[in-house]
């Protein structure tokens, strides 16, 4: 994040210039020197383990002694690894706190350099998660057995929040917003020395705002690893390792989940780009209830009532199902021609065969059943293949609703919002539409006839230079095509 700050690998050993300050320390590696967070180490005069003869107790006493020493041994590794979580929580707390208290609140008396929305998009949730860190510190403070530290049984604090702990997704994913606006305050020097002075005041260290907000992405990554250490000093019969056990296997759960709802909502912004590349969008827009694509591709879409068929391309989202026209020169481009809830829909599966609803021969096909409504849909696939991966599809959509259910998972207004002007801004520098449609597309209210001749209202399909084709004059007499 900053030339001062020290790069390294899981598993360097870093060696600590400077350590006056319990968050930040100066250190070296082979490439260099600067700060690095306190809590992503751990003092290797604590923690190595100890060496084999000595676990053994080899040459001194018995062999019931050298056991006695080895867990004497594994319980003191526990202490230390108890101390450490506890300590670097104390730490973290504080760290909130200074954010919280040294920036956050200063913010919000200057009325008239912050907006709400900035301050919300500069340091996200981050007053939710100091209240539930507070409450997380004080049940571990309870479950420390002060006289015998090797006893306590932290496991079950873990467990107990793990559904607090999904509240840093909301912060992880805000986070890059939060480094752009930052990084477009800093290039004006009221909100440097603005910032500056906030830090002196807290009495915090010379780390740039942007820094001390990655701490909170920084801590919930680092969970999973400390009770990786606690489990592995923990005896089977102790009675925190089964605990310690399903926290380990509950916190990699939530960083997964914070991981996977990070991918949604980088997902996010590539789907309001697909929809705003789309010709004649109808209705709201797809973030307002979808966030993921599932699936695409092209079906053969029969409609009552002489059983037509119709080539669309269907494009299947978390809730509906999107199916749009090819136009019929550029088929890179899509005219958006209608919608399914997939919420209310049945999948049904149909054998090869008479359809017995639109008495028609049909391959590959299955039914979309509107429950309420009793409207139905045929579409069949080419080949059996293509069948069996929209029905895999449909499954999925359903299991990801439910998945979302459970979780919570949703998108914010915020965020639907700035995905939409992402992608208005990407369409105005990127590739633009056609300044005018085809006259066989343009809509009509009452059928009228050619005011002037094709080359006029069609001037990209004239081409006076070359020698003029017959292809060109039928399509002239496609006017009457509907789309």
């Amino acid at each position: 994040m900053d030339d001062q700050e020290l790069g390294f690998n899981a598993g360097d050993v870093i060696e600590v210039m400077d350590a006056t300050n319990r968050e930040w320390w100066w250190g070296r590696v082979a490439d260099g020197e600067g700060w690095f967070p306190a809590s992503f180490v751990r003092l290797r005069v604590n923690q190595d383990e100890p060496a084999d003869d000595e676990a053994l107790g080899t040459g001194h006493g018995g062999a019931g002694d050298g056991g006695a020493e080895a867990q004497s041994s594994k319980d003191q590794m526990r202490t230390n690894v108890i101390n450490e979580i506890l300590s670097t929580e104390r730490d973290y707390i504080k760290h909130l706190r200074d954010i919280c208290e040294g920036y956050l609140r200063q913010c919000r008396k200057r009325v008239d350099m912050f907006s709400e929305e900035q301050l919300r998009t500069i340091f996200g949730n981050i007053e939710d998660i100091y209240r539930c860190q507070k409450a997380f510190v004080r049940a571990l403070e309870q479950k420390f057995n002060r006289e015998r530290p090797h006893l306590s049984e932290l496991g079950a604090c873990f467990l107990e929040h793990q559904a607090d702990f999904q509240i840093y997704s909301e912060y992880c994913n805000n986070h890059p917003n939060a480094c752009v606006e930052l990084s477009r305050l800093a290039k004006l020097s009221k909100y440097v020395y603005f910032f500056e002075a906030c830090r002196l005041l807290q009495k915090m260290i010379d780390i740039s705002l942007d820094g001390f907000l990655l701490t909170p992405v920084q801590k919930i990554c680092k969970y999973p690893l400390q009770l990786a250490e606690l489990l592995k000093y923990t005896h089977p019969q102790h009675r925190d390792f089964k605990d310690v056990e399903a926290a380990l296997h509950a916190m990699k759960n939530v960083a997964q989940l914070i991981n996977e709802r990070k991918r949604r909502l980088e997902n996010i912004d590539k789907i309001a780009q697909w929809q705003s590349s789309i010709e004649d969008w109808e209705g709201e827009d797809l973030l307002v209830r979808s966030s993921e694509l599932i699936h695409s591709g092209e079906l053969t879409r029969v409609t009552q009532p002489q059983a037509k068929s119709q080539q669309r391309m269907f494009v299947l989202f978390d809730h509906q199902l999107i199916y749009c026209k090819k136009d019929l020169l550029r088929r890179d481009v899509l005219y958006y021609k209608g919608r399914l809830d997939m919420d209310g829909l049945e999948v049904v599966d149909l054998e090869d065969g008479k359809d017995r609803e639109l008495h028609v021969s049909v391959r590959n096909a299955f039914r979309l059943r509107c429950g309420p409504s009793g409207e139905s849909h045929l579409l069949c696939a080419r080949k059996p293949e293509q069948k069996q991966r929209w029905l895999k599809a449909f499954a999925r959509e359903r299991e990801q609703v439910r998945l979302d259910q459970e979780t919570g998972f949703s998108i914010t207004q915020l965020q639907r919002k700035q995905a939409m002007l992402n992608a208005s801004k990407q369409q105005a520098v990127g590739k633009p539409k056609a300044l005018s449609r085809p006259y066989y597309l343009t809509r009509r209210k009452h059928p009228a006839l050619p005011t002037s001749p094709p080359q006029q209202r069609v001037p990209a399909l004239a081409e006076p230079k070359r020698k003029p084709s017959t292809f060109w004059h039928s399509i002239s007499r496609l006017a009457p095509f509907r789309k």
